[in-house]
């Protein structure tokens, strides 16, 4: 069995001194990762190093609005075209007032990036993977305005009414190793349409609940989301897996 992790960010520099051994273990857990990146830095640095890895590594590669402000969309631009053939989505990008730090300017700025990187994927035919924290509402209603090929809500973190917005938009959404200490998470998990699901990681996330906050960054920890949402859905382990294949299959639009 093949699986997919749908949210990882393998160019943070936490993976940097063991990248071989990461790769290595993916190969050995039959896990393709779905390789986020977060700036032009990190993007560079995507194609770099996972150009020949398409056979474990699908590379996403975005602006996250952390750093909206910060890079430049043209030279962003260029990057992506000139390496269409590697690229096989948009991410992570998305919308957070959490790092407006000087009002409604900077938050128009960091929409307006939003934007482009919408227009970009649907220019490009590319699905996208989106960070939602605190504008899940207003990121739903632009979604509505494009034809995007497919998008997650990466680490769904919305309500009940707001997963069901989404499911009805046909949007996909991933949850990570918070579901398996998280009550909400569950309730949330139990109302996801089971076409719509994926799951990921997040590494190297930290947890606020579990190893000490430390950077958490074993890859098969996603071995444990899967079990826990068979549990959760009264599913075997095997038939989870071939549910999540054919996810991650239909929101790349290719094999895993």
């Amino acid at each position: 069995m093949k699986y997919f992790d749908a949210h990882i960010h393998l160019t943070d520099d936490h993976f940097s001194s063991y990248i071989d051994y990461i790769l290595f273990s993916l190969r050995s857990l039959n896990i393709r990762a779905c390789s986020v990146t977060v700036n032009l830095t990190t993007s560079k640095k995507s194609l770099m190093l996972f150009n020949n890895q398409n056979d474990i590594i699908t590379q996403f590669i975005g602006i996250h609005p952390e750093f909206a402000l910060k890079d430049s969309i043209e030279e962003f631009k260029e990057l992506f075209i000139s390496n269409l053939k590697h690229i096989d989505g948009i991410g992570e990008i998305g919308l957070d007032p959490t790092y407006v730090t000087q009002g409604e300017i900077q938050y128009s700025n960091q929409k307006k990036i939003f934007h482009l990187l919408l227009e970009l994927a649907e220019k490009y035919n590319k699905p996208i993977s989106i960070h939602s924290r605190k504008s899940l509402d207003e990121i739903l209603n632009i979604l509505s305005s494009y034809k995007i090929k497919n998008s997650l809500l990466h680490w769904f973190n919305g309500n009940k009414k707001q997963l069901q917005q989404a499911m009805d938009m046909n949007i996909f959404v991933s949850y990570g190793p918070v579901l398996l200490y998280s009550s909400d998470k569950k309730v949330l998990l139990s109302r996801t349409c089971t076409d719509k699901l994926l799951v990921e990681t997040d590494g190297p996330v930290r947890y606020s609940n579990c190893f000490n906050y430390i950077p958490s960054s074993s890859i098969s920890h996603l071995l444990s989301v899967i079990k826990c949402i068979g549990d959760i859905l009264n599913l075997e382990f095997g038939d989870v897996s071939n549910l999540l294949k054919t996810n991650s299959e239909k929101f790349l639009t290719k094999n895993i």
